[in-house]
């Protein structure tokens, strides 16, 4: 248990789980917890530490959106609006921040909501998880008033008069409930409602490469966010230059006058520093951007950098295909996304579907190559199909095949090249056997067909592959 100072009482900071169990709570007199527990151990709290953990914390919870502030002294806000599909959904999100917490050791609950009220109420007060959209009064309902974050005098108010769900508050008037209790009441019921806005104070370590500009009066015509993302890049190339970096993400964030706050993020495939490129990235996702009544204030942020790495100057001029390759791969990543831009690297393996591997268009290269005197089909079908195959004798190519309906009619094969499973990767595959022939029929086309087992075993045959390298 950890205590500090409030005004002449020791009061608890932070209580474990067994203590809670014991009845301890965070809030409690030290002296009325040594009394429920005699030998209870107690230590002073560092206040300081406990703020700077949670902002190192907040930190790497960018990694899931650019918004993310504190909420003390235990909690973070991410606004994650825009980002859930880059890892699949709202639930896969939610599991993949869980489970790299639970692996660190930090326990934690998680919850997702249309509102930052209503989430926060959910994770602190409920039993966390997801608020389908448009059921946040019903979430909420079942909440102790505590949950909307009132003043320590106004919940023990609403309590005497028989207040002590949030469904019970919002089914009285609110003429009568602003007279009585003051409008802090109604203004925290209608920012977890969603009736008014709760903006977010935006984490940034101050070793962030940032930049940032304030208009005197809101602006949000597409033409005007151009000029400004322009502008911002122009600024934060000088900054970047001055600590010897190149950036690999930028995030934009947009300051709306009605505090929802809009936000884009872009990443490059190579570390970059070229301000007309960031700028051009950026601007690719301005569609995304809602500027509601106006912005008043922009902030791009280099939130990955990596340090300049030194060239060898040449009085050669670099070929121009590699100078543009990057911008390329940047370009086509923002319209079509990370996920379609890959390049096939290939993989140390016997079987066909084995061969290759998805890597980022940039990647260097593996120390991998193909064998060049084993030829392949151009084309893998996934999975194999299966045909119909006419063999006259053992290890001989069949004569003819029926594919899709259509029968093929061989006129050259050759063959069987015989590839064995990976017993080492599955022991399902130890009496694996496939037997390739390369064919090719009367009409000119070329396939690959194998055979899953020796014809005395009815080995069945599979279509794999189309044309020939």
């Amino acid at each position: 248990m950890t205590v500090e100072q409030d005004g002449s009482r020791r009061v608890l900071a932070g209580v474990d789980a067994a203590a809670r169990r014991l009845g301890l709570r965070p809030g409690m007199s030290a002296a009325h917890a040594q009394v429920l527990i005699p030998g209870l151990h107690l230590a002073p709290a560092d206040a300081a530490a406990d703020r700077a953990a949670l902002v190192r914390l907040g930190l790497w919870c960018q990694r899931y959106a650019p918004l993310v502030a504190l909420d003390p002294p235990d909690g973070l806000l991410i606004d994650v609006t825009g980002a859930v599909h880059l890892l699949g959904g709202e639930a896969p999100l939610l599991d993949d921040l869980a489970h790299r917490l639970v692996r660190v050791g930090i326990s934690a609950r998680l919850a997702l909501a249309d509102t930052v009220g209503c989430a926060r109420a959910v994770a602190r007060f409920g039993e966390g998880g997801i608020v389908p959209p448009g059921r946040t009064a019903q979430a909420l309902a079942d909440l102790p008033v505590a949950a909307l974050g009132l003043g320590c005098e106004a919940v023990p108010a609403l309590q005497d008069v028989g207040i002590g769900r949030v469904g019970q508050l919002m089914d009285k008037p609110r003429a009568a409930l602003r007279l009585r209790f003051g409008a802090e009441v109604l203004f925290r019921l209608d920012r977890a409602l969603g009736h008014e806005p709760e903006p977010l104070a935006a984490l940034a370590a101050p070793e962030v490469p940032q930049v940032a500009l304030r208009f005197a009066e809101p602006v949000g015509a597409r033409e005007t966010l151009e000029r400004v993302v322009a502008d911002l890049c122009a600024r934060l190339v000088p900054e970047l230059e001055r600590r010897g970096l190149e950036a690999r993400r930028l995030d934009l964030v947009f300051v709306r006058v009605d505090r929802l706050d809009q936000a884009i993020r872009i990443g490059t495939a190579k570390p970059s520093r070229d301000g007309a490129h960031l700028a051009r990235l950026l601007t690719e996702r301005l569609s995304l951007i809602d500027p509601g009544f106006g912005i008043e204030e922009a902030l791009l942020c280099a939130a990955k950098v990596e340090p300049l790495a030194e060239r060898q100057g040449s009085h050669l001029a670099e070929r121009p295909q590699a100078l543009d390759l990057a911008a390329l791969v940047d370009t086509l990543v923002v319209r079509l996304g990370a996920a379609r831009v890959y390049r096939l690297a290939p993989v140390e393996s016997d079987l066909p579907e084995r061969v290759m591997r998805r890597v980022p268009a940039l990647a260097d290269p593996l120390g991998v190559v193909w064998p060049a005197d084993l030829p392949r089909p151009v084309r893998l079908l996934a999975p194999p199909e299966p045909v119909t195959a006419v063999a006259e004798i053992p290890d001989a190519p069949p004569l003819f095949f029926v594919w899709r309906d259509i029968r093929h009619r061989i006129v050259r094969a050759d063959g069987p090249e015989r590839i064995l499973g990976e017993w080492w990767v599955a022991d399902a595959e130890a009496e694996l056997t496939r037997d390739y022939y390369r064919v090719e029929t009367e009409a000119g086309e070329r396939f690959w067909l194998f055979r899953d087992g020796p014809m005395e075993r009815n080995g069945r045959w599979w279509l794999h592959g189309l044309g020939e390298a």
